[in-house]
This record gives structure tokens, C-alpha cells and sequence, in this order.
């Protein structure tokens, strides 16, 4: 469809230029006229497709943002040159530099890839409007599909978090408990203790009483036991 427009755009420009050499020789330059004002429309509609197709294929992700833009210039230069063109045919004998370059762009096109082709990816050449759409289906199925593994995943790990979260918290209330048992056996261990030097220093003083009763025992039965 580039292409087409493109040849459009060329042919406006040639007869232009034949009608203004024409003029300039006194030759009839109806003809002519009539030809470039039937070609003019038809320029206007083929730009007019080209831009419901860039339309569509933008909204429908066919191709890149990029690849948008840059077959967006495309659009607008040929959209410049359609404008210039129909001032030029409405200013006899004028020849602005549009038709110049309509012509040199002609030419060295002949022979080149389409530029709006140039990005195309191997996955998409030689594929129509549905084997497209039918491809990019399946891309959002596929991508649907890890999206749904991805979550599957989080799921999981989110309960394996909960269940390391609640492991800590029955092992944080074993040690608490332990930590009270430990606590309680050294308070009894204490008062053991304390009981245990009581009980020694009791013993300690009874037998101390015992020898003292024991050596006043002896002194009197000394004092009083007759000598012979």
C-alpha cells in the first residue's frame, strides 16, 4: 500500500512537470489536467487507508511503538507532499522542489524493500491480519499461563512462611517455658541451700555444747574422785 501511494505521488509529480513544460511550449495541457485532478483523490484516499492501517496496527500490537513512529513520519511526509503537490497544481507553471524530490524519490526507490517491511520479524513475515492475531493469542496465553505459575509459586511460599512463622512462635513459647522451669529449680536450688547451712551451722553449735558438757564432766569427777 506505501508502495502504491509512492507511485501515485510520483506520477502527480511527472504530470505536473509535463503540464508545466507544456504551458511553456503553448501546447494543451488539458489532458493533462484532468488526469492529475483524478490522481490528486486518489493520493488523498491511499494516504487515508495507510493511516487506518498504522491505526489498527498500533492498537492492535501488530507492531512496536518504534516501528509506529517512524511509519508515522512516513505518513506525515507523504501527507506534506500530497499538500504540496495539490498547491503546485493549483499555481500554474510553478515548480517547488516537491516535484523535484517526488521524482529523485521515485527513482531511487525502484529496486528497495518497502520501508514500512524493514522491521518486520521472521515470526511475523508472510503472516495475514488473523494469523497474527491468532499468534499474539497465543503470546498472552502463554504469558497468562506463567503469570498463573508465578502466582502458584508466591502462593506457596507465603504458606511456607507462615508455617516457619508459626514453627518460631511454638519454639519461642518452649524456650519461655523452660526458661520458668530453669528459674523455679534455682529459687528451690537457693532455699536448699540456705537450709542446708542452717542445719550445719545447728550441728556445728550441738557439738560444741556436747564437748564442753563432756569436759566439765571430767574436771568434776577428777575433782571428786579420791586419790589413792
Amino acid at each position: 500500500m506505501y508502495d502504491s501511494t509512492c507511485h501515485v505521488d510520483q506520477a502527480i509529480a511527472e504530470k505536473i512537470q509535463e503540464r508545466n513544460r507544456c504551458q511553456r511550449n503553448g501546447e494543451s495541457t488539458t489532458k493533462l489536467n484532468v488526469a492529475i485532478r483524478s490522481l490528486l483523490p486518489n493520493l488523498k484516499e491511499k494516504i487515508d487507508q495507510l493511516k487506518d492501517s498504522l491505526l489498527r496496527a498500533v492498537s492492535a500490537r501488530q507492531i512496536t511503538q518504534l516501528e509506529g513512529d517512524r511509519r508515522q513520519n512516513l505518513l506525515d511526509d507523504l501527507l506534506t507532499r500530497q499538500r504540496q503537490l495539490q498547491a503546485t497544481f493549483k499555481n500554474d507553471g510553478a515548480e517547488p522542489d516537491v516535484i523535484r524530490s517526488s521524482l529523485m524519490t521515485g527513482g531511487i526507490q525502484q529496486g528497495k524493500t518497502n520501508p514500512w517491511l524493514l522491521e518486520e520479524s521472521e515470526e511475523t513475515r508472510g503472516l495475514g491480519f488473523d494469523d497474527i492475531r491468532q499468534q499474539q493469542q497465543r503470546i498472552v496465553q502463554e504469558q497468562d499461563a506463567g503469570l498463573d505459575a508465578l502466582s502458584s509459586i508466591l502462593s506457596r511460599q507465603k504458606q511456607m512462611g507462615q508455617e516457619i512463622g508459626n514453627e518460631l512462635e511454638e519454639q519461642n513459647e518452649i524456650i519461655d517455658d523452660l526458661a520458668n522451669l530453669v528459674e523455679n529449680t534455682d529459687d528451690k536450688l537457693r532455699a536448699q541451700t540456705r537450709r542446708v547451712t542452717l542445719v550445719d551451722r545447728k550441728s556445728t553449735s550441738c557439738g560444741m555444747l556436747v564437748v564442753i558438757v563432756l569436759l566439765l564432766i571430767a574436771i568434776v569427777v577428777v575433782a571428786v574422785w579420791p586419790k589413792h
